[in-house]
């Protein structure tokens, strides 16, 4: 079965394809790419990138997916967040496996929990905090990929005091705006 008539004919194909934007969905339709391997990577496997105090293991890039969508386990200690941004290319999706993150968007705050899952779509500023008293496990895809080459970047500044200027240059470039 061709990949075309499988989402059409499934449930989660139906869902995968309203997740990327009419563009996305043409160019893979004319496309000429390669089938994806299949890929098993084990609790604990994964690349490991402190992005700012951001715990993140990447279990898949954008390269084993054809640039689909990235999947990354974020594993951060109560207190650690970000700021309020805005994605200008991907939409991205958490789902809380462990403990309790703090999300804002549009100006409401919600706590999810294990179990939990929030869709951010391009274009709406979000934040999210880890609250309570234990650490977060998270699963944090993006659609599309292309953006793990950032967390790349800012996972090799130095350590110490974030310099702001350089972080929000870097991310820029790729999309992500602060507000």
């Amino acid at each position: 079965m061709k990949r075309g008539e499988f989402l059409k004919r499934t449930a989660s194909g139906a869902l995968i394809a309203s997740l990327f934007p009419a563009s996305l969905a043409a160019f893979a339709k004319n496309a000429k790419i390669a089938p994806a391997s299949i890929k098993i990577i084990r609790d604990g496997e994964g690349q490991k990138v402190n992005v700012i105090g951001d715990n993140m293991t990447f279990k898949l890039r954008g390269a084993a997916t054809n640039g689909q969508f990235v999947l990354i386990e974020q594993n951060n200690e109560p207190g650690t967040g970000i700021p309020l941004h805005v994605h200008e290319n991907e939409d991205e999706v958490f789902r809380i496996l462990e403990g309790s993150v703090e999300f804002e968007t549009a100006g409401k705050k919600e706590t999810l929990k294990a179990g939990d899952v929030i869709f951010c779509p391009r274009g709406v500023p979000h934040t999210w905090k880890v609250t309570g008293t234990k650490k977060a496990k998270v699963d944090l895809s993006f659609f599309p990929a292309g953006l793990e080459y950032m967390f790349d970047e800012l996972g090799s500044l130095p350590e110490g005091p974030p310099d702001m200027g350089r972080i929000t240059e870097i991310c820029g470039r790729y999309g992500i705006r602060f507000v």
